[in-house]
């Protein structure tokens, strides 16, 4: 089921990834556009050969070295801008790859949360007091005589669209007055309805409470027959 905390977190999702994205590039433009141009070293020592007259041969060959350390630290520099280029486009890649696992996460999830509210959503109830069992959406379920009781009932409430108590329950099923009666008794025999029926998967999609009003089938009035 899609709903407003499901919408809520994928808009926080594509907030992060917008906001990744847009540090990953301005980290990347900070650290390219920080490293010194390569050229500079080399124009000063040509700038020192200009106007300076060197005749010695130990400021010559200082000077070479000048020159050769020039050199070595253009290429360093040069190798230096193209692994960040290289780093930048493997961290692009593994981010766009990420988003399209994100989304495709929340799609898949999406997906699954409509099945799930579609497979268990009973389109079709039949009940055979005669064989203690019900028809839910084509499957058959035995139940226990206690538990076609308490089903019969709360279908009977389905078909007027009215919910019923716990202490209503257990007065119709025992027959004594509802003063005399405990809530927790008739809840008790929902759980066992549940139980028999499925668990968690049957008590959230199949009986619904609400506690200000009591408990109702979650089907349609139109999808029920008694029998």
């Amino acid at each position: 089921m899609i709903t407003f905390l499901n919408i809520k977190r994928d808009k926080f999702f594509l907030t992060v990834i917008i906001i990744g994205l847009i540090l990953t590039f301005i980290a990347f433009g900070l650290l390219y556009f920080t490293v010194p141009d390569p050229q500079i070293f080399n124009k000063k020592i040509e700038g020192i050969f200009i106007e300076n007259d060197f005749t010695k041969q130990t400021e010559i060959k200082l000077l070479e070295v000048l020159a050769q350390s020039g050199s070595l630290f253009e290429n360093s520099v040069a190798l230096y801008s193209k692994i960040i280029f290289t780093l930048f486009f493997v961290v692009l890649t593994v981010m766009m790859i990420c988003v399209a696992l994100i989304f495709s996460n929340i799609e898949l999830r999406k997906q699954f949360d409509l099945l799930q509210d579609s497979s268990f959503n009973a389109q079709s109830i039949e009940l055979l007091r005669s064989e203690n069992s019900v028809q839910i959406n084509g499957d058959w379920f035995q139940l226990t005589t206690s538990n076609i009781e308490t089903l019969s009932v709360l279908l009977e409430c389905g078909l007027d669209d009215e919910y019923i108590t716990g202490t209503a329950l257990e007065s119709i099923l025992s027959g004594k007055n509802e003063i005399d009666c405990d809530d927790n008794a008739g809840a008790m025999r929902i759980k066992r309805l549940r139980d028999n029926l499925g668990g968690q998967i049957i008590a959230s999609k199949f009986i619904r409470h609400v506690p200000s009003k009591g408990y109702q089938i979650t089907s349609s009035k139109n999808n029920i027959k008694l029998g």
